[in-house]
């Protein structure tokens, strides 16, 4: 007998409890989404009235070439916008494969805190942290251990060129001594957001920016993805949701809390959501990269120097990680 999903314990002990997920309650073929997944009206997302972002892909194989002073220049002003920007010509594939979808027989999570969330996520997923090649080869899921592997290892060169790019214009140098103090963390995460009855009640993921430095996010054609416009920059709709529409062979940049702190508030980290469908299911894979737990975090010096004050107080990332999770777990 099918469980009740009017009863809040039973949905519970079905969907998290019991690892069933989001998937298992629309393998049920439900016809209304639970109430636990209802939002507030005022974190639904509104397809019909949000636009989209039409901002062109940046060419990142321009950066080896005469026209590399250009291609920094449009990865900077798209820093300091949106904190959002897609590129090609990475050097890595860019193509979603169905085969690595999360599977019956792959341990994953669901909702970002359910045991304390007001109103559930639409979503679950597989989390990797990885350390070095031989514990993802022996700890990550075997369905997707080699393909999630692959996909970090080929974007770690991609991800040093942006952080050289955007560093270099805030006056640092990034060299191989530095560069785990900016990304020496790193987690694969792979994101399913099952079909859903009624999207508009409902949303994948709830408005939040990345704690870490950079996000680099390779996405499905189904779309979803909504960024809020910055108050504070000086671009048309300020303030109102836009959709990065995916773009076939590229992948999506943004950047992260600590790339802000660092630039001492000109990156933007910007809110960000994900809306579900009722037509396709949707599948995100994102790379996090952040400092380790135990790095020390404020504006950078020449940074300082040239604003006169520092807008952030030095902190450990540790400490940010633990307030930021226990504020997201009190206001889903």
């Amino acid at each position: 007998m099918a469980p009740s999903f009017d009863n809040e314990t039973s949905l519970f002990n079905f969907v998290v409890r019991d690892g069933n997920g989001v998937k298992g309650i629309v393998d049920l073929r439900i016809s209304k989404v639970p109430q636990a997944y209802i939002q507030p009206p005022a974190e639904q997302i509104n397809k019909k009235n949000a636009s989209k972002c039409e901002i062109p892909p940046i060419d990142l194989s321009k950066l080896d070439g005469p026209d590399h002073d250009e291609e920094v220049n449009q990865i900077v002003r798209a820093a300091e916008t949106l904190g959002f920007f897609q590129v090609v010509n990475h050097g890595r594939e860019a193509v979603y494969r169905r085969e690595v979808s999360p599977s019956p027989l792959v341990k994953y999570g669901t909702s970002f805190v359910p045991e304390k969330e007001k109103a559930l996520e639409w979503k679950d997923y597989i989390s990797m942290a990885y350390t070095n090649d031989d514990e993802a080869l022996q700890q990550w899921p075997v369905e997707c251990r080699d393909v999630a592997l692959q996909y970090l290892k080929t974007s770690h060169e991609m991800v040093r060129k942006l952080l050289e790019a955007l560093l270099g214009n805030l006056g640092a140098e990034l060299d191989d001594s530095k560069i785990d103090a900016f990304i020496g963390k790193k987690m694969v995460n792979m994101n399913f957001y099952p079909t859903c009855p009624n999207p508009e009640l409902t949303i994948g993921v709830g408005r939040h920016s990345d704690m870490g430095t950079l996000t680099i996010l390779l996405q499905d054609g189904i779309g979803g993805l909504f960024v809020k416009i910055p108050q504070d920059v000086n671009m048309e709709k300020k303030g109102e949701w836009v959709e990065i529409p995916p773009i076939p062979g590229a992948l999506v940049i943004n950047i992260g809390d600590m790339l802000q702190i660092w630039s001492n508030g000109r990156y933007k980290s910007a809110e960000h959501r994900v809306r579900t469908t009722s037509t396709k299911s949707r599948v995100s894979i994102p790379i996090f990269t952040s400092p380790q737990p135990t790095q020390k975090i404020a504006p950078l010096p020449q940074v300082v120097e040239k604003d006169g004050v520092a807008r952030y107080k030095e902190f450990l990332f540790s400490d940010y990680m633990n307030k930021a999770k226990n504020l997201l777990s009190k206001n889903p």
